[in-house]
């Protein structure tokens, strides 16, 4: 038998020896009855301190397991599962008062099997919560039917409520709920020693509530930001997928009606003038819409976001302006039936700023483009004009050499050999400005065929022959006897050659070495052209594939050339599906090395 139960059986017998002490009885048994309800007594004390010190241990097992667990539900659940265990309650109901409404909500309801209770068994008293958390005092009645604080409250009538006890959930000087249990047959059940038990445990509950209820904010909050951080980069990928004006706005547009839930959306963009042109505007279901003038004009050169709210039939409006060096040069603008929430402000707001970025970026790449395309007309057009008085000039100066004008002297010869020569530089210039200007705008002509490499090699070979042996310059070939078989155009593979070799006979001195190699490597084949020349720094090789780079070095400076040969080579390495590198010492020499498909397959 539980102790409360005999507490409650020896006040039946207390009450029962009260009746007969009154009745007119013998002297011996009204002595015998005395003695009897002092050992009562005794006894009935000694339980209560042992029901009590039992109690007290069960809230100390019980407020220990609090801090077990951070999950606001599995708190819940233990504390209502306690408070039962201590009060043994038929049913525990928890309730946290809402911060921003001061509403009432019920987050938790179990019975004495720890089980949670169905809605059809959720009747409480509300007015006795609310009365617990208005006062701060917690409450206790052994029958709420006969109670006058309880005994007119319709909740009490209809749920037949009796034994009721509630006490306040207390967390740093403030009151975060109610704890509430009743029992809706018995009368009796709780008396103040329970409510001061239960206002004891009350206040650990609510610590642990409350450390719950953090935990579970800010996880959320982490949670939110993460996702946020990751939408946040979804967005700058798409953005900066593609350097088109249109496309940036689209993106812009399709983030802004999704990230919102807008019924429509704009992005217009400030021409220099400081005028507003809507360039892309459409609703949820696609379809473009109108953006009023009135709106439009609300864009501020301040950058500062504006909120029109609505007003009768009219939508409200969220402006959100991106800029660039501090002036606006757009806004993404949408609108809603209803309020645009603070959240979805603050959205738009980083939408715009991720967008001012991609838009000034498309920006500069087009004006990139068009500034290439200026470039590569004007190179095309330059190259064009003159080749026809290069023409000119080199068949006259053959004409004179023949003697068609009369007999030349030796000095009018030489005067004829350096302008020969000249032209003969201009023309090579002109070849490389136009092979750049036709691979830039695409309109380069390959005619790619199956090779041999070993037949490029000795054509270049034999038409630089003549420029080594005048510097006594020493040329090794490395050649298998087996054909090295490659995809590519005869006649670019021969100009990429002649491009090296040239470079390894003007920067080795006289004696130096040259060599070439060639050789199968990894599916495709490897070109090796080797010198013992005056090598290149290694602040240089950074530069060497740049347009028109020269190194400062004096002997290189003394060797004509424009810096334009090796930029050539390696985007006509690049077009015909090869790489190009090189290895290089200062003063020791280099090595630049190329590589060519061996199939159409492997390009």
């Amino acid at each position: 038998m539980k102790k409360e139960q005999q507490i409650n059986t020896l006040n039946e017998l207390e009450q029962a020896l009260n009746s007969l002490e009154k009745q007119t009885l013998p002297i011996d048994t009204r002595g015998a009855i005395h003695n009897a309800k002092s050992r009562l007594s005794q006894f009935k004390r000694s339980i209560e301190q042992d029901a009590g010190q039992g109690r007290l241990a069960a809230l100390y097992r019980v407020s220990q397991s609090l801090g077990v667990s951070l999950n606001l539900d599995d708190v819940l659940t233990q504390v209502m599962d306690a408070v039962i265990q201590l009060t043994n309650a038929e049913r525990g109901f928890l309730t946290l008062v809402d911060k921003d409404s001061s509403n009432l909500n019920l987050v938790a309801a179990r019975n004495i099997q720890q089980e949670n209770l169905q809605r059809e068994d959720m009747n409480v008293s509300r007015t006795v919560i609310r009365s617990v958390i208005e006062s701060g005092s917690g409450v206790v009645t052994t029958d709420a039917q006969d109670d006058p604080r309880f005994s007119d409250q319709e909740s009490v009538i209809i749920n037949a409520l009796r034994s009721i006890m509630c006490a306040p959930l207390r967390a740093r000087r403030q009151i975060i709920g109610a704890i509430y249990v009743d029992n809706r047959a018995r009368s009796g059940i709780f008396t103040q020693d329970d409510l001061d038990l239960l206002n004891t445990f009350a206040t650990q509950a609510a610590v642990a509530i409350e450390n719950a209820q953090l935990y579970t904010r800010t996880d959320q909050a982490l949670g939110a930001r993460v996702t946020e951080l990751e939408t946040l980069s979804l967005i700058d990928q798409e953005l900066n997928a593609q350097l088109d004006l249109d496309h940036v706005l689209l993106i812009t547009r399709q983030w802004a009606l999704k990230g919102t839930k807008a019924a429509e959306g704009w992005v217009v963009l400030c021409n220099d003038e400081d005028s507003v042109t809507n360039l892309v505007s459409a609703s949820q279901e696609g379809d473009a819409a109108e953006l009023d003038d009135w709106v439009i004009a609300g864009i501020s050169l301040d950058t500062a976001p504006k909120l029109f709210p609505a007003k009768d039939d009219t939508p409200s409006y969220f402006i959100a302006p991106f800029s660039h060096t501090g002036k606006t040069i757009g806004a993404i603008i949408v609108s809603h039936p209803e309020t645009i929430s603070a959240s979805d402000q603050q959205f738009l707001e980083r939408l715009a700023a991720r967008a001012a970025a991609a838009v000034e970026n498309a920006r500069l790449y087009a004006a990139i483009e068009f500034a290439n395309e200026a470039k590569s007309q004007f190179v095309s057009i330059v190259t064009h004009e003159l080749r026809i008085p290069l023409t000119s000039i080199k068949g006259y100066t053959d004409l004179i050499r023949q003697g068609i004008v009369g007999e030349t002297t030796d000095q009018q010869n030489e005067f004829l050999d350096v302008i020969g020569n000249n032209v003969g530089r201009m023309a090579d210039l002109i070849s490389d400005l136009s092979d750049i200007s036709r691979i830039e705008r695409g309109n380069i002509n390959l005619k790619p065929e199956i090779i041999t490499v070993q037949t490029q090699v000795l054509e270049t070979l034999s038409s630089l022959r003549h420029k080594l042996e005048e510097k006594s310059q020493n040329l090794l070939t490395d050649l298998p006897n087996k054909p090295l078989e490659a995809y590519a155009d005869p006649s670019r593979v021969v100009q990429v050659l002649t491009n090296l070799v040239s470079n390894a006979w003007k920067y080795t001195p006289e004696g130096g070495e040259i060599s070439i190699r060639a050789y199968p490597n990894n599916g495709q084949i490897c070109v090796e052209v080797t010198d013992t020349g005056i090598g290149i720094s290694k602040e240089e090789q950074t530069k060497l594939f740049t347009q028109f780079f020269r190194s400062e070095s004096a002997v290189v400076r003394e060797q004509s050339g424009w810096g334009l040969g090796l930029s050539v080579t390696r985007r006509l390495i690049d077009i015909m599906g090869g790489e190009i590198g090189f290895n290089s010492k200062l003063d020791k020499g280099s090595t630049f090395w190329f590589t060519l498909p061996t199939s159409a397959k492997s390009q």
